[in-house]
């Protein structure tokens, strides 16, 4: 059983050997683990809450029978798991092997940032990266980091707490009509008629009341009871407005998607001052995706605590791989812009790669991300027919793309993978192959793959493609003709500490031009 200091298990595994698994004395309601960790009955206080995870079947968890006993592998996922029991799982990344304590704080720190970092993210313009309406619902106004970093339950609650406090349930009249003793409001003539013929001292009325029952707070209500259990009892005399509200009812919730974007729309219409509308549709998303995310259903297998069904459930889980692209992609695209205005980014601008000879798609490709130089001095740039990228909702206009390409106006072409590396010998050949096809497709100089490292020690790395000559031409000439002109194809350390490129990254951006 796991106490209060930290414990280290292990598996007699022939592969590998388990990671850490903690419960700190600061936080002693919550385990935090890493990403590949294997979790056994053994890593939890409570064997409930291990056989409730095993009969939810997340997708964050690969299930094995090993030695003897189940056993969780935590995959490319963090996130918050409130347990039955009222303990909170902590999924935290994982970059090194070693998962000491100083890590964890570490890592909370940076993962922080990421989420906070993302949020800054223009909402008001059709430019925002890829998939990442999961990651605006956070406050624009972070809460600063504390020395010893909060979980991420914690870091969650005081976000939303944040939001809360600056927004109080607004309130519209709504209509509604009783059949009462006393006449109130306007006098339903036919309904009087119908209902109260035979009882004359009740009278059916119509009165307009000032509610806050309206679905945008009502939404957030539903949020709020998911986090309640994570609350300070001092808190809820904070959050006495809200608890007379309702929640969402059963149908409300099966339609989430529309319920969200109704209430959107009717916070949307209310007579608040900017400002205020602005906490309230941050709060309005923070609430949507905390319920968007705490899906619970129940996979294949039968649950043994039935009670907890009924219940709200925290349970968010985010896709590192996803989340790193997104952080990623948002931080290089400010590095080139800081450099010169002319960069203009790409999200993920899908376009045919391989073609059959009757003209039919075959193949496409997807760069993470795509830097179109506006300045190039390609003769052909001025050409009337030549026009840049037209910027669309899926991407790219593909005809467009195609011009561009012609042209050779993509500076960089770049891809980021959440993996670790620990040396430029150990790119593997399917992301080498996809570097080359890269450069092949988009004729960019420069076509980078990123991917995180903790710390400035890790440098950028050339990598330099070997021509190999045909039979009849020396070894010499081979080497040093340019007919092929193949781009320059690079490992870019990106330090998730400091959410920056790692070393002079500005010489081999001037290079490619």
């Amino acid at each position: 059983m796991i106490n209060n200091q930290r414990q280290q298990y292990d598996v007699n595994d022939s592969h590998s050997r388990v990671d850490n698994g903690f419960i700190h004395p600061s936080s002693q309601r919550v385990i935090t683990v890493f990403e590949h960790q294997r979790l056994t009955v053994h890593d939890f206080l409570q064997v409930s809450d291990f056989h409730w995870l095993m009969a939810k079947e997340f997708d964050v968890f690969t299930i094995k029978r090993q030695q003897g006993q189940w056993q969780f592998k935590v995959g490319h996922y963090i996130g918050i798991i409130l347990l039955p029991s009222g303990m909170t799982l902590e999924i935290l990344p994982k970059l090194n092997q070693s998962t000491q304590n100083d890590d964890i704080v570490q890592t909370r720190h940076w993962v922080q940032s990421m989420l906070s970092d993302l949020t800054r993210l223009d909402t008001h313009k059709n430019r925002k990266l890829p998939s990442t309406k999961n990651f605006n619902q956070f406050s624009h106004q972070i809460v600063p980091l504390p020395i010893e970093a909060l979980p991420l339950s914690d870091w969650l609650v005081a976000q939303f707490l944040q939001r809360v406090a600056g927004y109080q349930p607004t309130k519209q009249y709504q209509t509604h009509i009783n059949n009462r003793s006393s006449l109130q409001g306007r006098l339903l003539i036919k309904e009087q008629l119908r209902y109260n013929t035979m009882q004359p001292h009740k009278f059916v009325c119509e009165s307009s009341v000032l509610s806050p029952d309206i679905l945008a707070n009502r939404l957030i209500k539903s949020a709020l009871m998911h986090l309640i259990p994570l609350l300070p009892p001092p808190m809820f005399t904070r959050l006495q407005p809200w608890q007379r509200l309702p929640t969402l009812n059963q149908r409300e919730m099966l339609q989430l998607d529309s319920t969200y974007h109704q209430a959107k729309r009717q916070l949307s219409i209310q007579p608040l001052q900017r400002k205020q509308l602005q906490a309230a549709q941050e709060l309005l998303d923070l609430a949507y995706w905390i319920l968007k995310q705490s899906n619970t259903a129940p996979g294949n297998g039968i649950d043994p605590i039935q009670k907890s069904l009924s219940k709200p459930r925290l349970c968010l889980l985010i896709d590192m791989n996803q989340a790193f692209e997104q952080w990623a992609s948002w931080r290089i695209t400010a590095m080139f812009q800081q450099v010169s205005d002319t960069y203009r980014p790409l999200y993920q601008t899908k376009s045919v790669w391989l073609n059959d000879d009757t003209g039919q798609a075959c193949l496409s490709i997807r760069p993470d991300l795509l830097i179109y130089d506006t300045d190039c001095d390609d003769s052909a740039h001025n050409q009337s027919n030549n026009r840049e990228p037209v910027e669309t909702d899926a991407g790219v206009n593909i005809e467009a793309n195609m011009r561009a390409k012609r042209v050779g106006r993509y500076s960089h072409v770049i891809d980021m993978k959440w993996k670790h590396l620990p040396s430029a010998a150990s790119i593997s050949a399917s992301d080498a192959y996809q570097l080359t096809s890269y450069a092949q497709a988009y004729r960019a100089g420069q076509v980078w793959l990123v991917y995180p490292v903790l710390g400035v020690e890790r440098q950028p790395v050339a990598l330099k493609q070997q021509i190999h000559p045909d039979a009849d031409i020396d070894a010499y000439s081979a080497t040093n003709r340019d007919d092929s002109s193949p781009a320059h194809l690079w490992l870019m350390p990106f330090n998730v500490l400091t959410g920056t490129i790692n070393g002079e990254w500005i010489s081999p951006l001037n290079n490619a031009q």
